[in-house]
């Protein structure tokens, strides 16, 4: 199941989704001040390559001012977004399997920093 799941996701956006959190990590990371964040964008694309067989582990205390300033930025809008893509997909028996890697992802889009992917 899981190379099947990572094979459809891959080509139905995956990929792109993949390159566009490539090109906003290395736009964030050209600034010193936005180093810390692209490295985030970063794991975000190493997620969404291929979510199937992943887990996301978050230790929000182990960066704690930066994960608030990235859940007041960010955050609050990429979990919430992800969540309702997760409702969306999670309406047919089909998309179950899709919801619950959209339900990865807003996990770490909520504590991105000190996060782990296993």
């Amino acid at each position: 199941m899981r190379l099947i799941g990572n094979i459809i996701w891959f080509i139905f956006g995956g990929a792109i989704a993949a390159i566009l959190w490539l090109v906003l990590g290395f736009l964030l990371s050209i600034t010193i001040i936005g180093l810390p964040f692209g490295l985030q964008c970063f794991k975000f694309a190493k997620l969404v390559l291929f979510p199937f067989g992943k887990e996301v582990k978050t230790d929000f205390f182990d960066h704690p001012i930066m994960n608030v300033i990235w859940v007041i930025l960010f955050g609050w809008e990429m979990a919430l977004a992800y969540l309702g893509l997760a409702v969306v997909y999670a309406v047919t028996i089909i998309g179950i399997p899709f919801a619950i890697q959209w339900v990865k992802l807003s996990i770490l889009a909520l504590f991105p920093f000190g996060s782990k992917i296993r």
